[in-house]
C-alpha cells in the first residue's frame, strides 16, 4: 500500500531573464512551466478527465486502460509561488534569509532547536582533514574519487 504524504512545494521564478535571447522566448517557456506546474499541483487530473483526453486522441481502449493509471494526478497539493524581479545577489540573499527564518520559526513552534544538527558532525570532522589539504597546490588522492576530483579541481582553479 502506498502512503502519500502531503508535502508543500515552493516554486521560485524571476520575472526578468539575464539572457533575453529572441525576445526572451526561452524565459517565457520556463515561466509557462513554472505557472503550469503550480496549477497542476492545485487542480490535478481525475481518471475521468484523463480517460476522456486519451479517448479523444484516438487511442485504442486497451492502450487507454494500460496508460490511464499513469495519467491520473491527485490535486489539492499546496504550493507557494515566489516571484522575484530578477535573480541578483540581493534577491538570492533575501531568499536564503527567508528560508532560514522559516526554519527558525518552525523550530520555535515545534519547540526544537532547528540549528542543532547532529547530522552535520561527520561533515565537520571530514572538513578538519580536508582544510589543510587546501593550503597548497599538491594534488590529493586520500579521499574517494569524487572528493579527490573536486578538491583537485578547486585547487587548480583557486
Amino acid at each position: 500500500m502506498r502512503v502519500h504524504r502531503l508535502i508543500p512545494c515552493d516554486f521560485i521564478a524571476p520575472a526578468q531573464t539575464h539572457n533575453p535571447i529572441s525576445n526572451g522566448i526561452h524565459h517565457k517557456i520556463l515561466l509557462a512551466n513554472f505557472l503550469a506546474q503550480t496549477e497542476a499541483l492545485m487542480k490535478g487530473k481525475t481518471a475521468d478527465e484523463a480517460k476522456a483526453e486519451l479517448e479523444k486522441s484516438g487511442m485504442a481502449a486497451d492502450a487507454v486502460a494500460k496508460i490511464l493509471p499513469h495519467k491520473v494526478f491527485k490535486g489539492n497539493r499546496p504550493t507557494n509561488s515566489i516571484v522575484v524581479k530578477k535573480v541578483t545577489p540581493f534577491t538570492l540573499g533575501a531568499l536564503i534569509a527567508l528560508y532560514e527564518h522559516k526554519i527558525f520559526t518552525q523550530g520555535v513552534i515545534w519547540d526544537i532547536n532547528s540549528f542543532d544538527q547532529w547530522g552535520v558532525e561527520l561533515g565537520k570532522q571530514l572538513a578538519k582533514a580536508i582544510e589543510p589539504e587546501l593550503q597548497d597546490n599538491t594534488p590529493v588522492s586520500s579521499h574517494d574519487g569524487s572528493t579527490n576530483g573536486l578538491i583537485n579541481f578547486l585547487k587548480a582553479n583557486f
